[in-house]
C-alpha cells in the first residue's frame, strides 16, 4: 500500500492542495501580506494557501502534534540584513493559524492539548492522493 511517506514531497502537495481548493476557503488577507519578515513581497503564487494548507496537512501527518510556534521556525528562513550578518528568522504566524482554522473546519485536522494533529479523515486524504499520485 502506497502512503504519504512514499511519493515525493512536491508532488504530493501539489496534488493534496487541488484538492483542498473545493474543501477550504482561503482568508481575504492572504494575498496582500508577507508570509514572514524574511521575504520581500507577497506569495505571487496563486494557490500559495492552499500549498501551505497542504504542506501543514502532510508535515502533520510525518511529526505528529504540531504548534503554530514549531511551524514558524519550520517555514522561517534566513533574513537579509543588509551589510550585517544574516540572522534566521520565524515565519509569520497568522497564515498558519488560519490554515489551522480551515483544515480544523473540514475536519482534517483536531486540537489536541500540545497543538494540532491529523484525523483519520486527513490521514485517508493524504494516503489516497498519495497513491494516485504513484500510479501516474
Amino acid at each position: 500500500m502506497v502512503t504519504a511517506y512514499d511519493v515525493e514531497a512536491n508532488k504530493l502537495i501539489d496534488a493534496v492542495a487541488e484538492k483542498l481548493k473545493s474543501a477550504i476557503k482561503k482568508p481575504d488577507f492572504v494575498d496582500l501580506v508577507k508570509s514572514g519578515p524574511h521575504v520581500q513581497r507577497p506569495p505571487e503564487q496563486e494557490d500559495f494557501f492552499f500549498k501551505r494548507a497542504a504542506s501543514i496537512l502532510r508535515k502533520s501527518y510525518l511529526y505528529g502534534v504540531l504548534g503554530v510556534n514549531r511551524l514558524r521556525r519550520a517555514y522561517g528562513g534566513r533574513k537579509n540584513r543588509g551589510l550585517r550578518p544574516e540572522h534566521k528568522v520565524k515565519a509569520g504566524g497568522k497564515i498558519i493559524r488560519e490554515a489551522f482554522k480551515e483544515l480544523e473546519k473540514a475536519g482534517l485536522l483536531e486540537k489536541v492539548e500540545n497543538g494540532r494533529r491529523i484525523t483519520p479523515k486527513g490521514v485517508a486524504l493524504l494516503d489516497n492522493t498519495a497513491k494516485e499520485v504513484a500510479n501516474v
